[in-house]
C-alpha cells in the first residue's frame, strides 16, 4: 500500500508518503511543520533517496528495525485474548459502522513472557469489535498504576498514561491501523522521558506486489503528494 503518514507532536508535525515494499517502507517527508517544504530541505530529502538508491545496506538496516518493531507488536497482539478480563459494555457506532463495546481490565492470573508485555499487568480501558469483520475497531487503555519495566531495572511509566488505536477497512477488506496516539511519561534506563505524539494515516492506494524499494523511490518522485493536511 502507499499512504500518508501525518505526526504530530507539541514540538513539531511531519508529514510523509510512504510505499511499502518486500524491502521495507520507503517514506518521502512532503511537509514539515503543515507546511510544504522549502528548497533546503527538498535539497536535504533528495539527497537522503539518493543515498538510499545508491546503498542497498541502509535500506536493509531500516528493514532490521521494522521487523523487529512488527515483531514486538506482534508479542502484544498475540496475548491479548489473556491478558486481560473481558466484559461486555453495550454496542455503538463508529465510522466504521455498528460495533460491539467491551471494558477490559488486568486478569490476575496472566504472567508476561517478556518485556513488551509487562505493562498490559497494569493497563485498563475500552475495546471496540466490529462483529460482522470480526476486527478490533478501537482500542483505548491507561496505565492504573505506576508500572515498572525489566524489575524496574530498565525504568519505569508513571500512572495515567494513555494510548488509543483505532484501525479501519483501507479497500479491498485491508485493515490497518488509521489513529494512534500515545501519551506516556516515566523514567527510562535513568532519563526522564515523555511521549506525547499522535500519527494519522490516511490516502490509502495499492501499489503492485513485487515493487521494490528503488522503484518505490521512483514512484514518490515521479507523483508528488499534494500539499493539503490530512484529515481523519
Amino acid at each position: 500500500m502507499r499512504y500518508r503518514l501525518h505526526k504530530a507532536s507539541p514540538r513539531l508535525t511531519s508529514t510523509k508518503e510512504i510505499v511499502e515494499t518486500a524491502d521495507g517502507d520507503v517514506a518521502r517527508l512532503v511537509q514539515f511543520n503543515d507546511q510544504p517544504l522549502t528548497q533546503i530541505q527538498e535539497q536535504a530529502e533528495q539527497a537522503r533517496l539518493d543515498a538510499l538508491l545508491s546503498d542497498p545496506g541502509l535500506q536493509q538496516h531500516r528493514k532490521q528495525s521494522e521487523d523487529s518493531d512488527t515483531s514486538r507488536a506482534m508479542k502484544v497482539l498475540r496475548v491479548l485474548p489473556t491478558a486481560f478480563l473481558y466484559q461486555f459494555n453495550g454496542t455503538g457506532t463508529a465510522p466504521t459502522g455498528p460495533v460491539e463495546k467491551f471494558t477490559f481490565k488486568p486478569n490476575p492470573q496472566f504472567s508476561p513472557p517478556d518485556l513488551e508485555t509487562e505493562i498490559l499487568t497494569a493497563m485498563a480501558g475500552e475495546i471496540w469489535i466490529d462483529p460482522v469483520q470480526e476486527r478490533v475497531v478501537r482500542l483505548a487503555g491507561s496505565l492504573q498504576q505506576d508500572k515498572d519495566i525489566g524489575w524496574g531495572i530498565l525504568g519505569e511509566l508513571n500512572k495515567g498514561g494513555w494510548v488509543q488505536i483505532d484501525q479501519a477497512d483501507v479497500g479491498d477488506h485491508q485493515w490497518r491501523i488509521v489513529h494512534l496516539q500515545l501519551k506516556m511519561s516515566g523514567r527510562m534506563l535513568f532519563k526522564t522521558k515523555i511521549s506525547d505524539s499522535v500519527q494519522d494515516y490516511t490516502e490509502f492506494s495499492p501499489v503492485p506486489a513485487r515493487l521494490n524499494y528503488k522503484q518505490a523511490i521512483q514512484m514518490l518522485r515521479s507523483a508528488p503528494a499534494s500539499s493539503s493536511k490530512p484529515s481523519r
